[in-house]
């Protein structure tokens, strides 16, 4: 698990790229179901966004609709109507005729069969040579007028496919379509087609099985109950049988055969379709034998003419050269599919659409190789895309390009795809990538808040809590490498510890410390400061890290007067208890550091190294040569403006640095009273007279100042200012000291 957490949001995005590119191999051709379900969900509403389209004129409907029902009386009629209008189609010169309607059983309203089934007493008031002449007059038998017309003209009957076995399958009961079946290539046999597999027929009665043709007319619906792919042929016995729109389509275009194009390779006994050849047209399906229909439009997409109208109405122009097929649009008769554009269509409109593909050559292409190879593209791309982005921008920022990826990618499968009629899945990408954003985002979220605990955990015993909740809102704060920053460093040590630890016992040493330090350290993190360490009896500590701060100098100067305050009220109380005072030398610098991690692999402190923090430390030892609590650099004093009042103590030329450093005392904050503005104004004149060797104008106010206050750095400055009048510096000094030892010169010369 700790490896896991420790993989970065690219390398796991990476992973998980091959886990879906694997996963989609492990399909074959077979696509899961909810996928392939999904993937004409979206089908579906690109047909709604590309809207209705012409269909090509070349299809008819006869609907037997509710005004036919209405004026010829209920289904089935006769079938001497039927008959008629046939007859009147074929005189319009239709280029073929086809029936969305199975006859299995003969008509029982025939008057043929009406005489023959006569009751004895009513046949014997019927002269013999009149009932012989009513019962052998085809005239009168409303099959053999129906299958008359059907001989005499371009027509294709219907028939179904049952799917299960019932139990009632009569081997001679087959259909007989005239088309003539070829394989290409020719070494796979029928039975190595995948074809849709029907168990047995129900066919037309043989007395009107006098059409040119016949083909099923059974259409199917997928789980969602819409009907998007259709069979052009399917299997029963291992023969192949074309479909009622395929047949009406050949007959009409009077082409004698249809090839089956079988691509080369067997796996288990099948091979796969790739299509159909009719003359000079080849049509792709998929291994199944099915093309995806390419829908016109919702229902009454196609011309219809009531049956009714062409019985009564011989004469209609708008017949010739049409490929016209009988159906039913009735509601009555339960006939009615769901399309992508509606949920309630003439079954009717599903043959008149495949016909219609068949005319235009536009039925949607499925190329598998083609749908293969775009999900793997997208699938990387994607993938690789996203992972990049979530790994550099975060959550926010790859849901909104993942966003515009899935949109660019459903608009370029509408336009390049869809538009020029080809199916292709991409829900699997899409999902996938989906996946993707998920798990990186979760994974980041897991490991942001593995990151917080660590802040939290590393930094509520240094910072200020309002500090580590600033860090928790943005982690990126937090540097987990070094960088260079502008901060203040702090350095806070007790005088003379070394004595005052010799009078306790170690528990009351422990106990004084940790009070000690306790109160220090409360003091800096409510200032916003990071303690960086405790060293023995002194602090470390800066502002300006982990979370930036601009006024890191205003803070660190204020938590210095803070603890020489609280310093104060200490010495009350260890009096009360008998503990020793303590006094403490604080020293602070601003500048840049480098801040971050450093350390080991395995253990490492966050903290900050560099020059200006060598500089804080050796600041806070020099309080001691000046008798002062708190001393500042030039560098703090610039970044306080008139925050503080500040005095100015001396300049330095401290080991490692070339350039004299000039040192501040803050003494408070705001705008001092006048005796204290007279006080420094009279001290700091004094310095300048020191600093340009007019030490006996420098002695005299040194002197006065020493007399009225009695403060050690006015006594450090009168031991220095004698030492220089007995024995006067070089020519060359510039009113430097140079802090070699831990004393400055002359510190321990004194006078009265």
């Amino acid at each position: 698990m700790k490896q896991f957490f420790n993989l970065s949001s690219f390398s796991l995005g990476c992973l998980l790229i091959f886990i879906s590119c694997v996963g989609f191999y492990s399909f074959g051709n077979q696509t899961p179901a909810l996928l392939k379900a999904l993937d004409n969900r979206i089908m579906d509403v690109m047909f709604k966004i590309r809207g209705p389209i012409p269909d090509s004129g070349k299809v008819v409907i006869i609907d037997i609709d509710e005004k036919s029902l209405k004026n010829l009386g209920q289904w089935p009629w006769p079938r001497n109507i039927l008959a008629n209008i046939i007859n009147n189609i074929n005189k319009n010169g239709a280029l073929a005729i086809g029936f969305d309607i199975v006859f299995a059983e003969k008509d029982r309203s025939s008057p043929l069969s009406y005489f023959k089934n006569l009751d004895d007493s009513i046949a014997r008031q019927i002269p013999d040579h009149i009932l012989s002449k009513l019962t052998t007059n085809k005239s009168l038998d409303n099959d053999y007028l129906f299958g008359e017309a059907l001989s005499t003209g371009p027509t294709v009957l219907g028939y179904a496919f049952l799917m299960e076995n019932d139990g009632l399958k009569v081997n001679d009961e087959l259909p007989f379509p005239s088309s003539i079946l070829r394989i290409k290539p020719d070494n796979i046999s029928f039975q190595n087609l995948p074809l849709i597999p029907a168990y047995r027929a129900v066919i037309n009665h043989a007395s009107v099985s006098l059409a040119q043709s016949e083909g099923f007319f059974n259409v199917f619906t997928d789980d969602t109950g819409t009907t998007r792919q259709v069979p052009l042929m399917m299997s029963m016995d291992n023969i192949p049988y074309p479909s009622l729109a395929l047949e009406i389509f050949r007959v009409g275009m009077k082409i004698p055969s249809i090839t089956i194009q079988a691509s080369n390779t067997i796996k288990i006994s099948k091979t796969s379709i790739l299509g159909i050849h009719i003359k000079n047209r080849f049509i792709p399906t998929d291994s199944f034998g099915q093309i995806f229909l390419n829908y016109r439009g919702p229902a009454n997409t196609f011309k219809y003419i009531s049956a009714v109208d062409v019985l009564t109405n011989p004469d209609l122009p708008a017949l010739k050269d049409k490929f016209v097929i009988i159906g039913s649009s009735s509601t009555g008769l339960f006939d009615l599919k769901t399309t992508p554009f509606s949920v309630a269509v003439p079954g009717i409109e599903i043959n008149a659409t495949i016909i219609d593909n068949l005319i235009n050559g536009d039925p949607f292409i499925y190329d598998i190789f083609t749908e293969i190879g775009l999900i793997y593209f997208l699938l990387i791309s994607g993938g690789l895309l996203l992972s990049l982005i979530l790994s550099m921008m975060g959550p926010l920022v790859g849901s909104f390009c993942a966003m515009i990826f899935f949109t660019g990618s459903l608009i370029w499968n509408y336009y390049y795809f869809f538009l020029n009629n080809q199916h292709v899945g991409i829900t699997y990408p899409l999902m996938s990538c989906a996946g993707i954003l998920l798990v990186i985002s979760v994974f980041n979220a897991f490991r942001e808040g593995k990151t917080k605990r660590f802040i939290q955990k590393a930094f509520s015993h240094y910072v200020a809590p309002d500090v580590v909740t600033q860090l928790l809102k943005n982690p990126s704060a937090l540097g987990l490498q070094g960088e260079e920053r502008e901060l203040s460093i702090l350095f806070l040590d007790i005088r003379g510890f070394t004595s005052i630890s010799e009078k306790m016992s170690s528990h009351e040493l422990g106990n004084f410390m940790n009070d000690f330090l306790t109160r220090m350290s409360r003091i800096i993190m409510k200032n916003n400061g990071t303690v960086d360490k405790f060293i023995g009896d002194a602090i470390m500590a800066f502002w300006g890290a982990p979370r930036e701060n601009l006024s890191h100098a205003v803070d660190a100067v204020e938590t210095a007067l803070q603890l020489k305050s609280e310093l104060t009220h200490l010495h009350t109380r260890y009096k009360k208890q008998d503990l020793p005072k303590i006094s403490v030398g604080i020293g602070i610098n601003s500048g840049i550091v480098s801040v971050g991690n450093f350390g080991s692999k395995d253990r490492f402190d966050y903290t900050v190294m560099g020059d200006n923090v060598n500089l804080a430390s050796r600041l806070e030892g020099a309080n001691k040569n000046y008798g002062t609590t708190i001393l500042i650099s030039e560098n703090t004093k610039n970044l306080l403006q008139d925050t503080f009042f500040c005095r100015y103590i001396d300049k330095v030329k401290v080991k490692g640095r070339q350039k004299a450093v000039d040192l501040y005392e803050p003494i408070l904050k705001g705008i001092p009273g006048n005796d204290l503005a007279e006080e420094v104004k009279m001290f700091e004149n004094g310095i300048s007279e020191y600093q340009n060797q007019n030490f006996h104008q420098a002695l005299s106010i040194m002197k006065a100042l020493y007399e009225n206050h009695y403060t050690p750095l006015y006594k450090s400055y009168l031991d220095r200012i004698n030492g220089f009048i007995n024995s006067p510096p070089a020519n060359e000094w510039d009113g430097e000291e140079r802090r070699r030892r831990q004393a400055w010169p002359h510190s321990r010369l004194t006078r009265k």
